[in-house]
């Protein structure tokens, strides 16, 4: 491009490299498994903006990209690949040779990013970039992790958390609104709750999860909603309007 021809991403990356004002800037990286999405592109032209910004301000910055390379999203998707249903498939596979198809999968796509991103005019100090699974991140968890232990903020407990039987380990929340999110048709319960010392009066309540019935012990309305009173075989029912 005539970018590159004249060196210009070069001059402005090096623009303020003796500057003594620094703004600090990390790069929350993509998950390398698939191209870039819209949003993608969205965050990645507000990230510019504000580091082109700054450029012009005369803050010395970090232009270092990164790829997040490791994570349930790339396995799943190898394992889609290799037909594998299970994670006694996985075994049989054989492990390292899967983890070799998923880092194969992440330099695949990370390239594919790089690209996508380049033609987007993102402009960074691409081939400098970190990749997650290098030895030199893991290096630096572990160091952070032996020098909070040594420092007692660390420590083993139990947590509730959710689980999917079929990968065998816990999710995030955004593995379960992004991969597992899908609207269903099921059946639901309206039920009617008596008022006391008021005759065939009920509030009327709605709910998917009858099983929390037996545990309930008071019904709540809104003060700021309004409510009808409808009559139906000699009964009256408040409800929502």
């Amino acid at each position: 491009t005539w970018w590159d021809e004249h060196n210009v991403r070069q001059q402005y990356l090096h623009r303020n490299d003796q500057s003594e004002r620094r703004y600090s800037f990390l790069d929350g990286p993509i998950t390398a498994n698939n191209p870039m999405g819209v949003h993608h592109a969205w965050g990645r032209t507000y990230k510019d903006l504000y580091q082109r910004f700054k450029t012009m301000q005369g803050f010395k910055q970090r232009y270092q990209n990164g790829f997040d390379c490791q994570g349930l999203w790339v396995e799943v998707e190898v394992e889609k690949q290799l037909d594998l249903k299970s994670k006694r498939d996985i075994e049989e596979f054989g492990i390292a040779a899967f983890v070799d198809r998923c880092k194969e999968r992440v330099f695949t796509f990370a390239r594919v990013q790089m690209e996508q991103s380049i033609r987007l005019g993102y402009w960074m100090d691409w081939g400098h970039d970190y990749y997650t699974l290098s030895d030199e991140n893991n290096y630096t968890i572990w160091y952070f992790l032996k020098k909070c232990k040594e420092r007692g903020i660390i420590y083993k407990g139990r947590d509730v958390m959710p689980w999917c039987p079929r990968c065998a380990t816990g999710l995030s929340n955004m593995e379960i609104e992004s991969e597992g999110y899908r609207e269903i048709t099921h059946l639901s319960l309206y039920v009617r709750f008596p008022l006391k010392d008021r005759p065939h009066e009920y509030l009327l309540a709605w709910t998917t999860t009858p099983w929390t019935l037996a545990a309930n012990v008071a019904a709540a309305v809104h003060p700021d909603l309004a409510y009808a009173k409808v009559e139906q075989d000699g009964a009256f029912y408040y409800l929502a309007e």
